[in-house]
């Protein structure tokens, strides 16, 4: 496994389908803060954004926006329109036969796909806190993967067929990973998170490497020789473009599975240490205990009672 589907496969990070907008005239719509990222991609026409506290943004037809932290903000039609639209003023809308959200007046000329990407809680961080608040991508020209799929998308809205549901809710994971790609090609940031890791080809690997076996007493020489370099070296620019030490990211890996385990299944804490490397259930819950700050099988009552929750 490569290193970014590593990182999503290891936080559980999904797309949900969320409204589908087919646009005309004068129209603004106030989305409030939600959980996870919200994302839009705009396969037709123009589309004016304002993240809250944030200049507005002209988004047209082949562009995507991506806000990772799902802050609340207002879509328009215009600029006018975009000024008045506020969380007390939402414009009304219909519903068209297929749940297509029908905005504005006239014929529509605009059309958008709205989504979010969320991630498991039991995880301790989403790799997409390390995106600036605001990631614009504008239409690529030269047949692009990530174009290539915002077009895709486009003939799903404007001319749904049986199942376009199902196939626009698997574009979304598409649009994800292609608009996680096209960001790290251009970002200039270069801050250390496991995210712009993936651009260093030798910790990259070994990134791969611990989130394909977890479980395995994976040492820093091994990783290194596994990536082709020295100990030294590896033991240098893991930290300098993840942030911490390879032990530390294992660890970290390790002991989200754990709190996933817990949660989800009813393994003992013998097995679950077990499973992920560790040599006995002592050595698990004290390291479970130190990055928690509870012992884990009072996170598999806690984790459990919040997930039954109904206001969850």
């Amino acid at each position: 496994m490569d290193a970014l589907t590593g990182l999503i496969d290891a936080q559980v990070v999904r797309g949900v389908l969320g409204a589908r907008i087919a646009a005309g005239d004068d129209w603004g719509w106030w989305s409030a803060k939600g959980p996870g990222a919200a994302f839009h991609a705009v396969t037709s026409g123009t589309v004016w954004i304002a993240p809250q506290d944030s200049d507005p943004l002209q988004l047209v037809a082949g562009d995507v926006l991506l806000l990772p932290g799902s802050r609340a903000h207002a879509l328009a039609s215009d600029p006018e329109v975009l000024a008045r639209t506020t969380p007390e003023h939402s414009d009304s809308y219909t519903f068209a036969s297929d749940g297509t959200v029908l905005m504005g007046h006239g014929p529509a000329h605009t059309h958008i796909l709205c989504a979010h990407y969320t991630h498991d809680p039991t995880g301790s961080a989403s790799f997409l806190s390390a995106l600036p608040e605001t990631v614009l991508l504008r239409g690529q020209g030269d047949g692009g993967g990530l174009a290539e799929t915002v077009r895709l998308v486009g003939r799903e809205l404007t001319s749904p067929r049986p199942g376009s549901q199902v196939v626009l809710a698997r574009l979304v994971d598409v649009l994800l990973v292609q608009a996680l790609r096209d960001w790290l090609e251009h970002d200039e940031t270069g801050s250390a998170s496991p995210l712009h890791a993936l651009r260093d080809p030798v910790v990259s690997t070994a990134m791969s490497l611990i989130d394909a076996e977890p479980g395995r007493a994976w040492t820093t020489a091994e990783l290194a020789g596994a990536a082709g370099v020295s100990r030294a070296t590896l033991a240098r620019r893991f930290p300098a473009v993840v942030g911490e030490t390879p032990t530390a990211y294992l660890t970290r890996r390790r002991l989200d599975l754990s709190a996933r385990r817990l949660r989800d299944t009813d393994e003992t804490l013998e097995q679950i240490a077990q499973n992920i490397g560790y040599t006995s259930v002592y050595a698990f819950s004290r390291a479970f205990r130190r990055a928690r700050g509870i012992p884990p099988g009072r996170f598999r009552t806690t984790s459990r009672t919040v997930a039954t929750s109904p206001n969850q």
